[in-house]
Parts: structure tokens; sequence; C-alpha cells
């Protein structure tokens, strides 16, 4: 059974540039067809551009090539061909300036699939010995279904011609006509035609079992040892022309399926936290049946399936309405947490809906990002992740304690560094290490050339943070003239450190500073005003309070000691104000 799909020329993505191995010439027995092997692939988000080049040989006048084998995967509309004469290096496909220009030129290409079942039987001569011993566990397990479903049916009757003569003895019984002896001999006759079939039953449900066992670590066996022989192959068709014999390059392009890739990093603390070590790789998966080997490996996040077509407009009615007279009243509001967002970030409800945890999407800042691996790499078509190096750089950082803790008491390392990769940084996971080893895993988020990029390398122990927050309620003025509500928060913060002086980390024994930040609301309507009480808050702030509402502490702590922040700010609102 034979399955063949034509198809015309598309501009897929566009192929890496730049030097790689050369392509290898395609030679085949007479029938077979041509070895064309994979010199070049673009991975994307959710598919992978194979491109295959090498030499042929051409007859002059129409031919057919037929190029394989080839994945079945292979995408129809995507496939793409095109050659050229070595000596005059002008490419026709078929479609292009050239395709009234007298020397080669692609008429037609298709991808053809062909299904081939196993044979039925025995395997072959060239099977393995775990195949084999597969095989023989099968037949046996079919084998034993048949018995175990003979004996069953055995049973079966002996059971119901047991249960017809219970009902002769009940129908003699209450009939007067009892016949003892015999009602025994025949009980006798039925259990021992019962007791045989039943043990063998049991021993061959326990064989059953132990069969199923050996064939399941068989074929766990097979799966980490042999490939299974493929029932679905392909073949490349190309139909060209030449108006003259001689050797050609031939270049085809499509796409697959099943392939994808992530950014992953590894970010590294100098022992003196003046720089950081950030290395940029990219882990590749793919189970498009082709092996990878030794080819040019481009990585870009372009999405091919997603439509270019701008959205379709709706009705967006607008009415206007009076308000009423508790309206006109009354300003409702509310406290709301707002997720301060960076260039890169993605905004909540954006397209596309949450991102899953275990694989998140590419975000590329709404830009078509490539990047190239810097020599040839090998993915096998396993399935499983394969670690591909693209960049490291090392930069100067500025390494310090930091600690937010309305959002956590743990005092982190944090260490703030210049993006120096060449390239933009995209989201994805970071190992970080410091000191002694491995920290932890962290997320980095997408960075442009030259952004700071913001890492923290695990928390400090020696370092404990105690919030407390007081909250009182009054109010101010007339009524009915310029009452008020006033809301008085009290924030007390206790930073400790707990290490000897003269012990070890962090700082061995010396001073060091902690960052301290902590938030007041931030007013957006004029009914309700926010004032930081400067004259209440112990210790004074660095620096006054920033769009976002933010206060930053800087405390130097010895070995030992202990500080205490207070902060307190009031929430004016008017007697029009409610929800607060």
């Amino acid at each position: 059974m034979t399955e063949t799909a034509s198809v015309s020329a598309s501009a897929p993505v566009p192929a890496p540039t730049g030097s790689g191995p050369a392509p290898a010439s395609a030679a085949a027995a007479p029938g077979d067809p041509l070895a064309l092997p994979i010199t070049a692939v673009v991975c994307m988000e959710d598919r992978a551009q194979v491109e295959r080049a090498g030499r042929v040989d051409l007859a002059a006048g129409p031919q057919r090539l037929r190029i394989g084998p080839v994945t079945p995967l292979a995408v129809d509309r995507s496939l793409r061909a095109e050659i050229a004469f070595e000596d005059d290096g002008a490419t026709g496909d078929g479609n292009g300036p050239d395709a009234g220009r007298p020397g080669v030129r692609v008429v037609d290409a298709r991808v053809v699939r062909a299904y081939t079942p196993p044979p039925p039987g025995e395997p072959g001569r060239d099977a393995s010995v775990l195949r084999r011993e597969a095989h023989t566990l099968e037949v046996e397990l079919r084998e034993a279904e048949l018995l175990r479903q003979r004996l069953e049916s055995r049973l079966a009757v002996v059971a119901q011609t047991k249960a017809e003569l219970y009902r002769d003895i009940t129908e003699g019984a209450g009939a007067g006509d009892a016949d003892p002896e015999r009602w025994v001999d025949r009980l006798e006759r039925v259990d021992g035609e019962a007791d045989s079939p039943a043990a063998e039953l049991h021993a061959l449900r326990r064989r059953i079992r132990d069969a199923e066992e050996e064939l399941a670590e068989v074929h766990r066996a097979l799966e980490q040892t042999e490939t299974e022989p493929e029932r679905l192959t392909a073949v490349l068709e190309v139909v060209v022309e030449a108006d003259r014999p001689g050797p050609a390059e031939l270049r085809v392009i499509h796409l697959v399926p099943c392939a994808l890739w992530r950014p992953a990093y590894r970010a590294t603390l100098a022992p003196d936290g003046r720089s950081v070590r950030l290395e940029t790789d990219a882990f590749v998966w793919q189970r498009t049946g082709e092996d990878w080997d030794g080819v040019r490996l481009s990585l870009s996040t372009a999405r091919p399936t997603i439509a270019a077509s701008p959205p379709s407009l709706t009705e967006d009615a607008l009415v206007l309405r009076d308000r009423s007279a508790e309206e006109r009243r009354t300003v409702e509001v509310d406290l709301r947490e707002e997720e301060i967002r960076t260039v890169g970030a993605e905004s909540p409800g954006a397209a596309g809906g949450a991102v899953s945890a275990e694989l998140p999407g590419l975000q590329d800042g709404g830009e078509v990002r490539v990047m190239a691996a810097p020599a040839p790499v090998r993915v096998v078509s396993d399935g499983r992740p394969h670690r591909v190096a693209l960049s490291a750089f090392t930069a100067g950082c500025r390494a310090g304690l930091a600690c937010s803790p309305e959002l956590s008491p743990l005092v982190a390392h944090v260490a703030r560094f210049a993006n120096e990769a060449g390239h933009v940084l995209l989201a994805g996971p970071v190992d970080l290490v410091r000191g002694s080893g491995f920290v932890g895993r962290g997320e980095l988020e997408y960075a442009g050339l030259g952004e700071e990029v913001r890492l923290s390398f695990g928390s400090e122990d020696t370092y404990r943070v105690v919030r407390h927050v007081e909250e009182t309620r009054g109010t101010a003025g007339l009524t009915g003239i310029n009452h008020r509500t006033v809301i008085t928060r009290t924030v007390r913060l206790f930073v400790s450190r707990l290490d000897a002086p003269g012990g070890g980390e962090p700082g061995g024994g010396e001073p060091a500073t902690v960052v301290v930040q902590e938030r007041i609301p931030v007013s957006e309507v004029s009914a309700v005003e926010v004032r930081l009480k400067k004259e209440r808050c112990r210790p004074a702030p660095d620096a006054d309070v920033d769009s976002e509402g933010v206060l930053r502490y800087g405390l130097r702590l010895a070995p030992g000691e202990r500080r205490e922040i207070r902060l307190e700010y009031e929430l004016t609102a008017s007697s029009a104000v409610v929800g607060l």
C-alpha cells in the first residue's frame, strides 16, 4: 500500500548560513533511493526545519530522483527542493527568476510513503535472541489462554451439573422419593470431575502470570537495546529537468513535528562575589525518526503554525446612563495586589493563557530570535533532552544581601550584572552555583542586550527577619462637612544576625549590609490619601518612597547584632469612600 502526496514549493524559515560540514555525495545502487544526509536543522518551539544537501549525477532531459529513506513525519506542504550544476552556481526551484534559464530546474517534489506490515509467523533469521524469546513467550501465552478458556468452560459445565443435581435432590426429598445412596454417589462423581480441572486451572494461572512478567521484562530490554522495524517508510521524489549531463548540488528542505527546544542556564558566582559566569545552553528533544548527526543546529523562536491574519473586529457598544443618587454620594475603592512587570515579562491575561510550569513556552519579547550552536552537534531521535552549549560570558556584578519581609522572612544573596552574552537572554530555568556547589534552581527572566540581570543565589541561614503589623482605625473632622476615616498601620521589623563574632560565613565575622525592602499602598484616587509619617519612622529610610510605594533600608549588622525598623503610615479616606 503506497500513499503519494504532491506538494508545491513554499517558503519555510530561512536556513542558517555559515561554515559547516561539506555536503556528502549521494550515491546509491541502481533502484535504491539516494542517501542525502541531513546537513542543517532549524529547531523551533514545537517543530524543526530539516535541510538535506548533497551531490547528484544528472543525465540530460527529465528524470526522477528518489531520496531516502526519510522520516514519514515530513510535512508535505513545506517541502522545497533546489538544484544547480556545480560549475554555474545558478539555483533553480521551478518558480524563481532562473526558471527559464538553461541548466537544470525542479519540476515537481513530493513525499511518497509506503506501509509495510510485519511478516506473519516466526521472526526472521537475523532476529536477535530477545526477539525470539519474546515471540516464544507470546505463543506460549496464546496457547495458555486458549487452555484456560477450555478449563473454565469445563468447570462451568461441572458447576451446572452440580446445580442440576441439587435441584433433583430438593425435588425428590420434597416428593418423598429419597435415595441418599444414589445422591451421594453422584455428588462424589461430580466433585471428582471438578478436582482435576480446578487444580490444573490454578497452576495454569500461575504459569500465565509468570510468563506475562517475563514477557514484560523482555519488552523492557528490547526498548533499551533495539528499535522496532519501521512499518511506515517514506522517500522524497524530486523530478528535475536538465539540458545537459553532469554533477549537480541538490538541496531539499522540509518541516517535521516532534521536535522542540528550550533555553537553560547555569550561573556561577565567584568566591569573592565580584563576578558571575553565565552559561547559556539549549535542551533539544526530538522524536522525528531520524538522528541528527554532525548538523549545523540553529535555534529559533519562530512559530510557523500561528496564523498571521489580524484578529477579527467586533462591535463594542458604549451606553451612557445617569448615575444614581447613591453612586453620586459614594466612591467604591478596594486594595489589590499588582505585580511590577519589566521588559519581556508576559502580562496577566495575555494571549496564550497560563504557561505550563513543567515546560514553559519561549518568550522572545515579541521578535523572532535565532541562535546558532558554535559547532556541529548530534541529537539522537530518542525523545530525551540533549544539552547543547551556546555561549558563556563572565561579567562583573554587584552582590549583596536583600530581604522583602512581606513576601519571605529569608535573607537572600542577590547578584546584579549586565547581559554581555552578545544576544538576548530568553526566559528559562537557571542552575545556581555558589561557594561549595549547587545551591538551587531559579528562573531567569527575559533580558535584552546590556540589560541588568538579577539572580538570587540562595538564602543566608545566619539571618532572621520577623515582621509584625498593627492597625488602628479612627475618624477626623466634623460629620457631614469634612468627616474622614483614618487608618494607621505600624509595621515593625526585627532583623537579627545570629552568628557569633569571629565566626565563618558570611563575611568572616565582619559587619555586613542587608537591604530590607518594605512597601506602602499607592493611591490612584484623590478621595484616598496615603501619607508616610516620617517623624515616627525609626530609622529613616535611605530614600523617599518610589512610584511603586517601595521603601529601602540599608542595615549594617555585626555578628550577633539585632536591629529594629519601625514604619508607620496613614490612609485617609473621605466619608464618600466605601470598601476600605
